[in-house]
């Protein structure tokens, strides 16, 4: 009995404190879900989408977000890079693909530790 209550113990802990913010998005993006996407936005974010790239609010960029997944839903997407090394930056590259062609997204988001929001997202056609 005491193994299996240690086993649960073990199991929650590494659920609860295995949160990885990079494989969350990594899952958003798929989805093509900018609701979901939006929960991270600072209140401006940097977004760059191929050649136009600006600082927007959040509600902008929901709204431009929300225009190109509509336009490329996901087929699949693969994390390449991810820095979750420091509480307070993280950074991620992943690739996009579409019935359109490969894209690259990479995003950064800063925070203090116990919040972290997105603060960039650039959107550029895979060129590999």
């Amino acid at each position: 009995m005491k193994y299996s209550l240690t086993l649960l113990f073990l199991m929650l802990f590494k659920v609860s404190f295995g949160f990885d913010v990079i494989d969350d998005l990594n899952s958003v993006f798929k989805n093509g879900d900018v609701k979901g996407l939006s929960a991270y936005f600072s209140n401006t974010i940097e977004l760059s989408i191929m050649d136009q790239d600006d600082i927007y609010s959040a509600n902008q960029a929901n709204l431009i977000l929300k225009d190109f997944f509509s336009k490329n839903p996901a087929n699949s997407t693969k994390i390449i890079h991810k820095v979750v090394s420091n509480a307070s930056y993280k950074f991620g590259v992943i690739q996009y693909n579409c019935a359109k062609g490969a894209y690259r997204i990479s995003f950064e988001l800063k925070g203090n530790g116990s919040e972290i929001k997105l603060t960039q997202i650039r959107i550029e056609e895979n060129k590999n």
